[in-house]
């Protein structure tokens, strides 16, 4: 379009700010504003999407002096003269949103999603976004907006008033007309920052001091958060230029900090995840799960099923029980009915949603799904016959996987013609929450199986992690060395009230003896009685189980539990059960002792470490990233701290013997 340059950001898969890109983008900017003939500007992205924002690689080394990043290329735009456009589709995100505030105007197609997700890597928006966005929409909105981290539709971003068009056609189309208007320049930096719309300006302390006061404090997880407040508090305080100063030191001070360095592990352990020799994801292309079945209609199994009915994929739910069966359909409709009262599914997306969820006594009725997950009883007897009837059922493409989180997968496909064609999907509950899936690989699982359950976990959402065939895989075989740590320190003399609180202290959402009633001691008693007994020195577990206090399902366990208090969620510490774990170390010979809080942690920390370092050596899990992640997506472990190989690894503090 004649005066109208458009600057197309093409840097794929992403369109990342690479500072080597950058320094294209910047060359590109400063020709448009030499070139006499051009009179506004439109940027816009390249392979369906505006732009995920920087490359998170350039943060791994301080920045070469002359580095160009993407604050040089949004100076430039800030000094032309013309007007520029952005026109935004898809993805428009960290710095790419950063890039287009600089613009003078916004323009998004109906499927572009916006958001500054710096908060979740540690860190905040450092090229400006603190500063434009509050004098854009205001500050109160401005910092839930960057504190949430997560994207927003074009619709929202409308209505918060971060575009100034979404349209239902071409945003470059809509774009490129609005240019060819000689719209006037409208910089934000010469806009006042404003608390918001029916805030006065005097209540700006009020409004930061309670966004401080809402945020976690910095040692559990909020340094980025206060950070984050501060530079907008410079945003309503200071004239725009120091504002950015103030803006550019504080990121600085995040890239270096132990919790972003952390939070970056774990973005980057993601990554490697599908990353294992021999397995080629496009080999699983051709075979994408499009129908999947489920045996087991109980808690696990419903959810497995609801996580499929996410996805998009129908399911076949088989189970003899009608009891069950019941309760599994009041699980689905509530969940689903739940997300509509949410706002998150309207009430025909909710019924489709529900409906693609079939059950039946009919075991045929698994002979046209690509993956059948079977989710009975924890007894590999009973796993085994389930295995016999699917292989006689399931058509011969089918991945018959089994979600045991200790079990022997191997046991399971010697009973079966079709070895290659079985593996682990361990779930964690409820399994259509909970991000983690273990992919379990038996020693005849074909690399074609493994490719189709990873492509599987990516279509569930799940960050999918390699597991060897090994009892209790990554996760729960580490978890079985945590507990008998705890159980140890109780034995010592520690009460379990105590030790869960310096673990709750540490960052967990819960501490181990918490986690074993919400578990189940019948469950923790079982899977010790199946290895041959417990490493525990006493047997207060299995005094528990016999006076049936099993946990959160009968309101004792370790702690007692009140329905009057948190919901009955709450643990109360119980004087009984520290008065059982005294009697039974004094028939055992251990003799308390004096523990202290560090001593505590690390103990428990440690017990996580080593059994994470055998089960590398033993090549149960690839990479120490892997254990990390494990940890951190299915049992709670701190992000910010990084997962237990990496706080191991990089903070050093596990000292007491």
């Amino acid at each position: 379009m004649d005066g109208v340059r458009v600057i197309t950001l093409d840097n794929p898969p992403v369109n990342a700010l690479s500072l080597a890109y950058c320094a294209k983008l910047l060359a590109a900017v400063e020709a448009a504003e030499r070139d006499a003939a051009v009179e506004a500007v439109v940027v816009s992205g390249a392979n369906g999407l505006f732009s995920a924002g920087a490359d998170v690689n350039d943060f791994r080394n301080e920045l070469p002096a002359d580095a160009i990043t993407i604050r040089d290329v949004i100076a430039a735009v800030e000094r032309s003269g013309k007007p520029y456009v952005a026109a935004i589709d898809g993805n428009c995100l960290g710095g790419g949103l950063e890039l287009a505030l600089a613009c003078d105007y916004r323009v998004a197609s109906a499927r572009a999603k916006l958001g500054l997700p710096e908060i979740k890597l540690g860190l905040l928006p450092g090229a400006g976004g603190t500063q434009r966005l509050p004098r854009l929409i205001g500050a109160r909105a401005a910092l839930e907006f960057m504190l949430k981290g997560s994207s927003v539709t074009a619709r929202r971003a409308l209505e918060l008033g971060i575009l100034d068009e979404a349209v239902d056609g071409d945003a470059l189309e809509r774009a490129l007309a609005l240019a060819a208007t000689a719209p006037a320049k409208r910089r934000l930096s010469t806009r006042e920052a404003f608390i918001g719309d029916d805030i006065p300006l005097q209540a700006g302390p009020y409004v930061l001091a309670q966004a401080h006061a809402m945020a976690p404090p910095e040692e559990r997880g909020g340094l980025a958060a206060h950070k984050l407040i501060d530079a907008v508090q410079a945003a309503v305080e200071l004239p725009f230029a120091f504002g950015l100063g103030r803006e550019a030191r504080l990121f600085d001070q995040l890239v270096r900090s132990e919790p972003s360095l952390a939070l970056r592990h774990v973005f980057f352990a993601e990554r490697e995840l599908p990353k294992v020799d021999g397995i080629d994801l496009s080999r699983a292309a051709a075979n994408a799960v499009k129908s999947a079945g489920v045996v087991g209609a109980g808690t696990m199994g419903s959810g497995i099923a609801i996580a499929f009915a996410q996805a998009g994929i129908p399911v076949v739910v088989v189970d003899t029980d009608d009891d069950a069966v019941d309760r599994a359909r009041q699980t689905v409709m509530g969940m689903f009915m739940y997300q509509v009262q949410k706002g998150r599914l309207t009430q025909e997306e909710a019924w489709q949603r529900a409906q693609s969820i079939a059950f039946t006594d009919d075991w045929s009725r698994l002979g046209e799904a690509d993956v059948i997950v079977e989710a009975v009883f924890e007894d590999l007897d009973v796993k085994r016959d389930v295995f016999r009837k699917l292989d006689g059922v399931a058509k011969t493409a089918a991945v018959l996987a089994t979600n045991t989180s200790t079990l022997d997968v191997d046991k399971m496909a010697e009973v079966t013609k079709r070895p290659d064609r079985v593996l682990g999907l361990h779930f964690f509950v409820p399994a259509n929450i909970m991000p983690l899936l273990e992919v379990v690989r038996g020693n005849k699982t074909s690399q074609e199986s493994l490719a189709t359950a990873f492509r599987l976990g990516k279509a569930l959402r799940k960050k999918a992690v390699l597991s060897g065939n090994a009892f209790g895989f990554i996760g729960n075989r580490m978890i079985f060395d945590y507990l008998g740590e705890a159980t140890a320190l109780a034995e010592e003399g520690v009460a379990p009230a105590r030790v869960d609180a310096v673990m709750k202290g540490f960052g967990f959402p819960m501490g181990p003896f918490a986690m074993s009633d919400l578990s189940g001691l019948d469950v923790g008693a079982a899977i010790a009685k199946a290895r041959g007994g417990s490493s525990a020195r006493t047997d207060v577990l299995e005094q528990l189980v016999a006076r049936r206090r099993l946990g959160q399902k009968t309101m004792a366990g370790y702690f007692k539990y009140d329905k009057s208090v948190g919901k009955g969620r709450e643990p109360i510490p119980d004087p009984e059960v520290e008065t059982m774990f005294a009697d039974a170390a004094r028939r055992a010979g251990i003799a308390p002792r004096d523990v202290s809080d560090d001593e505590i942690r690390d103990r428990l920390l440690r017990a996580l470490v080593e059994r994470g370092r055998r089960l590398l050596e033993e090549g149960v899990a690839l990479r120490p990233g892997d254990v990390d992640i494990v940890y951190v997506y299915g049992y709670g472990f701190p992000p910010y701290r990084g997962g237990p190989m990496w706080y191991a690894q990089e903070v050093g503090a596990l000292s007491h013997a």
